[in-house]
């Protein structure tokens, strides 16, 4: 019985969190080159400002930053059906967001998810939660 390897997080878009109600999550592949393979390996990866598109039936990440290369698009590996799903969400007003890098087996991957853009009053309400949370105001 084979185990199965748990992946290291790499790193996490937090930002996501606080400008996006995320909904569905996608795990995907990703096209990368060698030089790349390691930056990522090396932690010298930041998704803050990244985000993902749909191109001629393909995913894409854009301005995802690797080390000193800055605003790198990189092809993501997904099936059509899922390409085709993520499409639909994206007709209804939803946007495709990259929340986390994994890469701690022999591949790398990206958690995708689906969002709507919040309000400004519902990032301050999403301040207000995690404060309560923390314990500021008991």
């Amino acid at each position: 019985m084979k185990k199965k390897k748990i992946q290291d997080m790499v790193t996490v878009n937090r930002k996501a969190r606080y400008d996006y109600a995320l909904g569905d999550e996608l795990t995907v592949g990703m096209s990368l080159a060698g030089p790349e393979v390691r930056a990522i390996r090396d932690h010298h990866v930041q998704l803050k400002g990244s985000f993902v598109t749909i191109r001629n039936g393909e995913l894409w990440l854009n301005n995802l930053t690797l080390g000193a290369e800055t605003a790198r698009n990189i092809k993501l590996l997904a099936t059509k059906k899922q390409i085709a799903a993520l499409e639909r969400e994206k007709v209804a007003g939803s946007t495709i967001v990259p929340v986390k890098l994994l890469g701690g087996g022999r591949h790398i991957k990206l958690v995708i998810a689906v969002g709507k853009g919040k309000k400004k009053y519902d990032k301050r309400e999403t301040i207000k939660k995690r404060d309560i949370e923390r314990g500021r105001y008991a």
